[in-house]
């Protein structure tokens, strides 16, 4: 029985959200000290989430999201070639957006920016393709870095 009550409150224990437990906090209760909690909106979107994990160094937070694919080849030298000519256009044209050029065998890519929603990852895509420069973008579903804001 003993067993089986401390199984049961910390199922429940582990099913309360973050999120909840916050709002808990900033809760004024009278005879209590006011707790105020100031965090960005970044922050503020994670939490309770389970996808998303932060870097040792606290700066990043990574997750669930979008990123445009600007490049896709195969695994020869023209194709690595050809992804860092395309990120170079990239960076030129964007320096502003994160660029990624990996090797995912059996191809080279490059992508760029890291967007949480499909909605902002197609406003930056419809200004791409505006420039002319890159054959076949695409949004793809990725893991995605975002920066925290001191």
């Amino acid at each position: 029985m003993r067993t089986a009550l401390i199984i049961l409150s910390a199922l429940l224990a582990s099913t309360a959200s973050a999120q909840d437990i916050l709002d808990e906090l900033a809760k004024d209760t009278p005879g209590q000290g006011t707790v105020h909690i100031t965090q960005s909106a970044d922050v503020a979107a994670l939490v309770g989430r389970k996808t998303a994990t932060t870097s040792r160094d606290g700066k990043t937070i990574e997750t669930a999201g979008y990123r445009i694919q600007l490049y896709a080849g195969n695994n020869s030298r023209q194709a690595k070639d050809e992804a860092y000519r395309v990120a170079g256009i990239a960076k030129r044209d964007f320096p502003d957006m994160e660029v990624y050029t990996v090797f995912q065998s059996p191809r080279w890519l490059c992508r760029v920016g890291d967007f949480r929603t499909i909605e902002e990852a197609d406003a930056v895509m419809r200004q791409l393709q505006a420039t002319g420069d890159f054959d076949n973008i695409t949004i793809i579903r990725s893991k995605i870095v975002i920066k925290i804001e001191e």
